[in-house]
């Protein structure tokens, strides 16, 4: 989910009609023979010696001389000529819509707010008419092309990056297929209809337009408008099945439903209000939980099933901001659109909007003639009803299965690791690597989303933290029969660090190995009428198991990212790295025995602090001979071997 970087500057650059490039270069193709020399680095010491003598000698067929990797490689060169970014189709495809898992706690990521003290209704109606005055305020400069362009922070700084994403936060619609999903973006047309807003409540669906006869509405208007809302759903009598369940299942799943729903007339009008809406407004009952800060994250990962405000949702709309009546407030959102970094700065941005103009009270207008919201009618067949029985039935299993906590490491953060001259977030992945070393006693392919916004259309490559140097690093820290000098430790960890932060520099270069394979791999789909033995090896296959998953999304206002693991025997870590602390949301499986949130939470604790203490070290203290880099190299090849 969700991207390395720091969120980037602004300058005061507007967006082109293209909406995102200024003249930025295309995305590179790595030479093919750097990718798979980097491939087998990558996983050599992950696999047995023998399975990995056999890849290689597959990867040296397929990268011969002549060979297939050759013409693979040089169409993929065909196609970056012929197309804005060469792997953008393919991998929008595999990341996102060829994926048949349920879209809560699998695919898509949340950010939860500050906790709300509401005092009664009103107050809660006050910050969701406020939110989306935000949110139109927003999209106002979106639609003109407003929005400053980012630059990068961090590694290579000050470069522009692609704003494309931008535009796909109000205009998208995840649209469910039986075999594969497609990405709908919205075309403005020279007269729009009136731009409206779904907001749901106790599982209805009601269509609040938010212009009408040409005027955007006030923040009071919308306030009044939401008290209608509120109060139409409160009749019991008019209470329609949650057809929104239905958007929780699989995705082959809820295709077969909605082409069920699509028979009927009404259900093709509500869909169709839906799938053109700005976003979802999600007016949520009290959870029934402590609203700690893993409760408030559990109500916007999956809603605490069809008893809570599971059913309160429609998942495949991009941006859902729920408003709880409890103070539980943040926004779900479905991720093929966009990136974790993009809706970090549109949600700060509406923050910040909020902030400023929550100190007038927003009242409502007792003489309004505005036309009442809409209820979105649904016809239900037993078909139907059946469906949604199924749906309930397995967004349970998913409640249930979540195994998740946030956890605040409060002992140091970024400042201290600054001092030591490290790259926060390198610092903390070889934490994550130790972590996980020390509770399986391995290490596995890991997956660091790296943000690719530097090229036209970029979203994000992979920078597989799980390097030689971290595994030499972690050996010698958790073999305590060998008895390395903590000054060696501290090189070894130095080393890591190191690898850790050159495979970054690689991967936001366009250098990366995971996007060009993945584009040779889909090449080779089109060409070759049986798949090459490079991409059906048991080792290729286990590379593209993730079984650490993890992100940096990093917030300068009260808010933090969480998501779920990606596979059913691993770990999602989303860590927000702050001056004097680190956030970590790190949720497993319950199904799954050899995981345990819970665990690895301490186990991070352990580390980072295991981590501080060796950078305290004196290299010279008494005792202690000082460690040269040779000694520290020659210790790496000795726990490798």
């Amino acid at each position: 989910m969700p991207i390395l970087e720091k969120a980037p500057q602004k300058t005061e650059a507007k967006a082109t009609s293209t909406e995102e490039d200024h003249g930025l270069p295309k995305l590179p193709v790595p030479p093919l023979q750097q990718t798979l020399a980097t491939y087998l680095r990558c996983m050599r010491h992950l696999i047995p010696e023998e399975q990995f003598r056999k890849s290689q000698a597959i990867v040296q067929r397929f990268g011969a001389s002549g060979g297939l990797g050759e013409t693979l490689q040089q169409k993929l060169l065909e196609r970056q000529e012929k197309t804005v970014n060469w792997v953008s189709e393919y991998w929008l495809n595999d990341m996102y819509l060829n994926n048949r898992l349920a879209l809560p706690v699998n695919s898509s990521p949340a950010i939860i707010f500050a906790r709300q003290h509401f005092q009664d209704t009103n107050d809660q109606l006050r910050f969701a008419a406020n939110l989306i005055s935000g949110v139109l305020s927003y999209k106002a400069l979106l639609d003109s092309h407003s929005i400053p362009t980012d630059c990068a922070k961090g590694q290579l700084s000050g470069q522009p990056l692609c704003m494309k994403q931008y535009y796909g936060l109000f205009s998208s619609y995840r649209l469910p297929g039986h075999t594969q999903d497609t990405l709908v973006a919205q075309k403005s047309s020279v007269m729009p209809e009136p731009e409206h807003i779904i907001v749901a409540c106790c599982n209805q669906f009601f269509v609040l337009d938010v212009v009408i006869n040409f005027r955007r509405l006030s923040e009071g208007d919308l306030f009044t408008q939401l008290r209608k809302i509120v109060k139409m759903a409160s009749n019991e009598d008019e209470r329609l099945p949650p057809i929104g369940l239905l958007t929780s299942d699989g995705r082959s799943e809820w295709a077969e439903a909605r082409t069920v729903l699509m028979k009927d007339s009404t259900n093709r009008d509500s869909l169709d209000m839906i799938e053109r809406c700005i976003c979802l407004v999600c007016l949520d009952a009290p959870g029934g939980m402590e609203l700690s800060q893993t409760n408030r994250a559990l109500q916007l990962l999956h809603g605490g099933g069809c008893s809570k405000n599971g059913a309160n949702r429609w998942y495949d709309k991009s941006l859902q901001f729920v408003v709880g009546r409890d103070g539980t407030c943040g926004v779900i959102c479905e991720h093929s659109p966009f990136d974790g970094i993009v809706l970090v700065q549109c949600t700060e941005h509406l923050l910040k909007h909020m902030t400023k103009s929550s100190k007038k009270l927003v009242r409502a207008d007792s003489v309004s003639e505005l036309p009442a919201p809409r209820r979105l009618r649904w016809k239900c067949s037993p078909e139907i009803q059946g469906l949604l029985a199924s749906s309930a039935e397995k967004l349970q299993c998913i409640v249930k299965n979540l195994d998740f906590i946030v956890y605040k490491f409060d002992s140091y953060g970024k400042t201290f690791i600054k001092k030591q001259k490290c790259s926060p977030d390198a610092f903390i992945q070889v934490a994550l690597q130790l972590t996980f070393y020390r509770l399986h006693r391995r290490l596995v392919p890991t997956y660091e989303s790296a943000s690719i916004r530097r090229f036209q259309e970029g979203r994000v490559d992979n920078i597989r933290s799980a390097t030689p140097e971290a595994l030499s690093f972690v050996k010698a820290v958790t073999d305590h029969k060998a008895s390395v000098p903590d000054a060696e430790k501290l090189l070894l960890l130095r080393n890591a660090i190191r690898a850790q932060t050159e495979y970054t520099v690689m991967a936001i270069t366009g250098m990366a190995i995971d996007n060009h394979l993945l584009g040779l791999r889909e090449l080779a789909r089109e060409v070759c009428k049986e798949p090459p033995e490079m991409f059906t090896d048991e080792t290729y296959l286990m590379s593209n198991q993730f079984i650490l998953s993890t992100s940096q999304v990093p917030t300068t206002m009260d808010m933090f990212c969480c998501y779920g693991p990606v596979v059913p025997n691993g770990y999602g870590t989303c860590y927000n790295p702050q001056a004097e602390s680190i956030l970590f949301c790190i949720s497993s499986f319950h199904g799954c025995r050899e995981t345990s949130s819970t665990k690895f939470s301490e186990g991070v604790e352990a580390s980072l602090l295991e981590m501080r203490d060796l950078c305290n070290l004196s290299l010279e203290a008494p005792g202690k001979p000082p460690a040269t880099k040779e000694k520290a190299a020659r210790l790496s090849q000795d726990h490798q071997s």
